[in-house]
């Protein structure tokens, strides 16, 4: 099973596909914007990933209780979520230019919508999957819009309930669409590695009949890493150029380096899970042939008792098995034999 993103094929028999998130940490600058794909591009991630809203599309503005993060939230504790989104949005006059940048550097680049005319945006710079945000999962309407599309969608399940992701997938596949992604997520930012539950990735395959990955919001690469070890065919992480420079998604996003070690850390543990088979493998022929056996350390004559002295197990293989030295101490030598002679039975 596999599902197709532009020029990259994504499933169990392929490296996994890392997500770039840009989100807001553009800053409100285009330039900046721009570098955050370059850097992208540098690390050897397939995809870079935008937020296409406006703030009248995705809230009101309004400020009361309800329109209000929570005191007591790490990053965004008491802001407006009209100010906040006003801060954090992608204009939709960047897009092109930031699809143009990305598409130069033979980028994946897509986004997530979060109201009809955002789709309609997307399909207009040929967006090539679609991203269904976490909060959004349970936005059917908008779910089967972006099905109808006929593009691949990556859905992330953070907050989501196994019925709310089952009603998701099913509407997507009602829609006629198959391309199924399904992102183990949890929706708190920046998240503790204790909440990542990542044991629950082949549960969420299994229920849902589709790929998997992760879009993580820990710090570090620990996490990816482990997930692509129960299954993680995708990786979505944000990015910054300086984490030091701030911005509404800087605390738990990854640097130009970080994120290049997260492509080749990835890589790697997909390249390590091999196959279900113990034994030696062809890579450890030469170890074989240097493994210990049984050899004839030092010049004896025919007639010669064997003693520990005359045999040890030593380095290289070619003698009987260490394990036989009870079974010849105490033999006699049936021939002579020089030192460094591997022990055989025709010996004693």
């Amino acid at each position: 099973m596999s599902v197709r993103i532009g020029k990259h094929d994504i499933g169990p028999e392929h490296a996994p596909f890392v997500i770039a998130e840009v989100s807001g940490n553009h800053n409100g600058d285009l330039g900046r914007a721009l570098a955050i794909v370059d850097a992208v591009a540098e690390s050897g991630a397939q995809a870079v990933k935008l937020q296409t809203y406006r703030p009248d599309t995705i809230t009101i503005d309004v400020d009361g209780p309800a329109f209000r993060l929570s005191d007591g939230h790490e990053l965004w504790g008491g802001q407006n979520l009209y100010r906040l989104y006003e801060q954090a949005h992608t204009p939709w006059e960047w897009h092109e230019p930031l699809f143009r940048r990305a598409r130069e550097h033979g980028l994946e680049v897509f986004s997530s919508p979060f109201d009809p005319t955002a789709v309609e945006l997307l399909e207009s710079l040929d967006a090539p999957a679609y991203k269904i945000a976490s909060s959004e999962i349970v936005d059917l309407p908008l779910v089967e819009l972006c099905a109808r599309t006929g593009k691949p969608l990556v859905i992330s399940t953070g907050m989501a309930t196994v019925a709310e992701i089952d009603a998701a997938v099913r509407t997507a596949r009602d829609a006629g669409n198959d391309q199924l992604i399904v992102l183990g997520c949890t929706a708190s930012y920046p998240a503790e590695p204790e909440e990542s539950n990542l044991r629950g990735l082949p549960v969420l395959a299994q229920v849902t009949g589709a790929l998997v990955g992760l879009s993580d919001h820990t710090p570090g690469l620990g996490a990816p890493v482990a997930a692509v070890a129960l299954g993680a065919c995708a990786i979505e992480k944000h990015v910054t150029l300086s984490r030091g420079d701030g911005g509404v998604d800087s605390a738990f996003s990854l640097e130009p380096a970080e994120l290049a070690a997260l492509v080749t850390e990835t890589r790697r543990a997909w390249q390590a899970l091999g196959e279900p088979v113990l034994g030696p493998k062809e890579s450890e022929r030469e170890g074989l042939r240097l493994r210990r056996s049984l050899y004839v350390v030092e010049d004896v004559r025919a007639g010669e008792p064997v003693t520990r002295r005359n045999v040890r197990s030593i380095r290289p293989a070619g003698g009987l098995p260490p394990a036989e030295i009870t079974k010849v101490l105490g033999r006699t030598f049936r021939v002579d034999a020089p030192k460094g002679t591997p022990l055989s039975w025709d010996l004693v």
